[in-house]
Parts: structure tokens; C-alpha cells; sequence
């Protein structure tokens, strides 16, 4: 019997990193087909690809997920970091970074209707941005003739929006812009519709209907192209979506917000009766508040009519006084007058006693007088000024660096800055300098520097 040897035990596998992650991922995606998974979002991002990465979190572990893009046409609100969620989806190994994740087919927030939450993130983000300011909504025409209706022509609402307007004013001319007033492609319809009729400008009132229904049913009049399509509407825009509890975006953006599609024709134009009533009332106070105005005038004239007695006779007054004061006037120009004839007689005495030829011949010799002494004096000054000068320039010729150049001597200076060198810390071997002598300037480098000791 053959012994067996103590060095034939079996050898282990051994696998290459791509066959062991390849196994991990056949078996991973065997074991987990398809599983919920609770957790908060964080690291949330979307790459030009339009995938949406996330991380998924609790207190214990994180796990990657990705959303493609093709799935994400179904997600209503808007993935956020610190969002707490509930996915479906199936776990997947990615072999070039080896790690798992879960392929996300279906989210939705935990504790919180997508719907509804899609809804306060665009009602917050509107809000934010001025689309619900009252001071942007435009007041709708007294009696409107041409109004314009979005909604679907096979729906209760624009039957019973016809009824009571029609009824109200026969006169009035109404267009149905049909559209889908719910599902896919829904929102894009209405919007288009709005643009289009602000395109046309046929409508003096446009308004969005339809009946009632769940918040999946009204969902296309809380779509952001709708409340964008509203708020650019240079023509006034009512909303009646649903029933009086139900509220929708386009009720915030609108001008004018009717609880249902009956309230929106009443809303709109007044009854003929009422508007008869209301032209009545005014024909029957106009008499009482026109004798009202004339007594008024009567009484505002009679106070003139005083006042300007009284003015009258204060002009009299001025009359009178204006003569007083104009023959006091000539009186005092008279005065005036002699007294300055007398005066002008005087003058002419004196100035014939003192002719001013003899002032003059005298003037004019001492004018020549004083002009002779002032111009010695500007001679002496003169002469005085140039030997100084000449002084000055003898000194300033002895001290100039020039002539100390002269005698063999150079100044220093750093190149190119021209800064003059006094003393030897300021330059290092390899520096250029630029040397001046009587005759011209130098360009030279250090070489070596060498202190003195003093």
C-alpha cells in the first residue's frame, strides 16, 4: 500500500482580483435581487453624465447609491443632503473600484408624500424668488368681452364655468384653449396655452380650470413651468384648480385665486343686474350731491364776494396814500436840488481860486525828483546782487562733485537702481555697478569686497 506523502496536500485557489470580485458581484447580486434600504442622504451630487450620486447613512454605516438618469423622469421633489429616504433597488459590485452599491429604481421620503414634499420645495423656492408678491399681481378689467379658458373642453369645469357666466353676461366672448389637465405632458400644454394666448393678445383675462381630484390629479397645476408661464403673463391670469380646500402653485402665482371654477365666472364679471342696480344708485345721488356742490359753491362765493369788498376799499386807501407820499416826494426833490446847486456854486468859487495847473508843474517835479533817486538806487542794488551772485557761483563750484572728479576721483552707484554707494554693505560679489568720472560713466561688476577697519 502506497504511503502518502506529507507534502500532497491540495493547493488553495488562487484567484486574480478581477475573478474574486467578478464571484463577489455574481453572488452579491444573487442574494440581493431587489431590497429596501432606510437611510439619510448626504454627499448628494449630479455630474454632467446626469447621474445622481448619494451616499446613504445611519449611526452605524454609509452605502453608496446612484440614480440613473433615465429613472429619475418619475422623481418628483428634489434630492437634498440630510433628506431622510426609503429606496428600492438592487445591489450591484462596480469591478474597477471594487466596492458595492445600490442601484436606486425607486425613492421616496420617509415620513413625507413625494408629492407633497415636491410641493413645499417649490412652494419655498417661488416664494423666495417674489413669484407670490402681491405687489407683481395685475387687477382684472371691470367688464372684461374676450376671455380665454385653459382647461379641458370635456371636463365638468368648463361647463359649469360657461352656465354661470353666460348667464351673468350673454354678451361676453369666450375661447377654450383645450389641454390635458392631468398626466404626463400636462403642465407643458398649459404652459404652452398661457404663452400662446399672451402671444395672440386676443384675451383681456385668461383662466385655469379644471374640477376636483386627489393631489396626483391636480398635480400639473403645481408643476414649475406652469407657475413660470403665469407669473410672464402681461395678461391677468385667474386660477380656479379643484375645490375650495384644495391649493395649488398656480392659485399663489395667479392675479386672482377662485375656489372653484363656478366662484372664477362669478369672480370675474358682475351681473348685469347688479351693475344696473349700481349705475342707478349713482344717477339718483348724482342730483342730491350736484345741489350739495352748488349750495357749497354759493357759500365759497358769497366769502369772496366780502373779501373783495374789503379789498376794494383797501385799495381806495392806497390810493389816497400813494398821492400823500408823491407829492411829498417832489416836495423833497426840490429841496434836493437846491441844495446841490449850492454846493455846485461853492465848488466852482474854490476851484477857481486853486488852479490846478500850479498843482500839476509842482507834481511834476517831484515825480522827476523821486524817479532819479529811485533809479540810482535800482543801479546800486543791483550791482550789489551781481558780486553776490558771482560769490555764490565760485562756492557752489568749489563744493560740486564735478570738480572733485576732476581731480581723478569716481562715484559708486547700484545698477540699475543709480543709488550712490557709501559703504561697502551695500553691494555683494556679482553686482553691477556704475561707476562716474569727470569724463563719462563705467558699467562694472564685484568681484570680491573687502571692509576696512577704522
Amino acid at each position: 500500500m502506497e504511503e502518502l506523502s506529507l507534502f500532497s496536500v491540495p493547493q488553495p485557489k488562487v484567484y486574480t482580483v478581477s475573478e474574486l470580485t467578478q464571484a463577489i458581484k455574481e453572488i452579491l447580486e444573487a442574494e440581493f435581487p431587489l431590497v429596501w434600504v432606510e437611510g439619510e442622504i448626504s454627499n448628494a451630487r449630479r455630474p454632467l453624465s446626469g447621474h445622481l450620486y448619494f451616499t446613504l447613512k445611519d449611526e452605524g454605516a454609509q452605502l453608496g447609491a446612484i440614480l440613473f438618469k433615465n429613472t429619475q423622469r418619475w422623481l418628483k421633489f428634489d434630492l437634498q443632503d440630510g433628506l431622510k429616504v426609503v429606496c428600492q433597488g438592487r445591489l450591484s459590485v462596480y469591478p474597477p473600484h471594487g466596492n458595492y452599491r445600490l442601484i436606486v429604481e425607486y425613492i421616496e421620503p420617509k415620513g413625507y408624500g413625494a408629492l407633497q414634499l415636491a410641493f413645499e420645495q417649490l412652494k419655498t423656492k417661488l416664494a423666495q424668488e417674489g413669484l407670490f408678491a402681491e405687489e407683481h399681481k395685475k387687477p382684472l378689467p371691470l367688464l372684461p368681452r374676450h376671455i380665454a379658458v385653459v382647461t379641458s373642453p370635456a371636463g365638468a369645469a368648463i361647463r359649469d364655468f360657461l352656465r354661470v357666466l353666460l348667464k351673468k353676461f350673454p354678451n361676453v366672448n369666450v375661447r377654450i384653449y383645450p389641454v390635458k389637465v392631468q398626466g404626463e405632458g400636462a403642465a407643458q400644454e398649459i404652459a404652452k396655452a398661457i404663452y400662446e394666448l399672451n402671444r395672440l393678445k386676443w384675451a383681456e383675462v385668461i383662466v385655469v380650470t379644471r374640477g376636483g381630484g386627489s393631489l396626483e390629479d391636480l398635480w400639473a397645476f403645481n408643476e414649475e413651468i406652469v407657475a413660470r408661464a403665469i407669473y410672464a403673463s402681461k395678461i391677468p391670469v385667474v386660477s380656479a384648480v379643484g375645490h375650495e380646500v384644495d391649493f395649488t402653485i398656480s392659485d399663489m402665482v395667479a392675479d386672482l385665486r377662485a375656489p372653484t371654477p363656478t366662484a372664477a365666472a362669478e369672480m370675474i364679471i358682475q351681473r348685469r343686474e347688479d351693475i344696473e342696480n349700481l349705475l342707478n344708485d349713482a344717477f339718483n345721488r348724482l342730483p342730491r350731491a350736484l345741489k350739495k356742490q352748488i349750495e357749497t359753491q354759493r357759500l365759497n362765493l358769497g366769502h369772496l364776494l366780502k373779501r373783495l369788498q374789503s379789498l376794494r376799499q383797501r385799495f381806495e386807501y392806497a390810493y389816497l396814500k400813494l398821492d400823500d407820499l408823491s407829492q411829498a416826494l417832489l416836495k423833497a426833490m426840490r429841496h434836493l436840488q437846491e441844495r446841490h446847486w449850492t454846493n455846485l456854486n461853492n465848488l466852482n468859487k474854490r476851484l477857481v481860486l486853486s488852479h490846478p495847473s500850479r498843482q500839476f508843474k509842482q507834481y511834476r517835479e517831484t515825480l522827476n525828483q523821486k524817479e532819479h533817486t529811485l533809479t540810482l538806487r535800482l543801479k546800486h542794488l543791483l550791482q550789489q546782487k551781481n558780486q553776490h551772485l558771482h560769490q555764490l557761483q565760485k562756492s557752489l563750484e568749489a563744493l560740486s562733485p564735478l570738480n572733485v572728479l576732476k581731480r581723478g576721483y569716481a562715484l559708486a552707484f547700484t545698477y540699475p537702481e543709480k543709488r550712490l554707494i557709501k559703504s561697502i554693505k551695500q553691494v555683494k560679489p556679482a553686482v553691477s555697478l556704475l561707476v562716474r568720472v569727470a569724463d563719462g560713466e563705467i558699467k562694472a561688476q564685484v568681484e570680491e569686497r573687502h571692509e576696512l577697519e577704522l
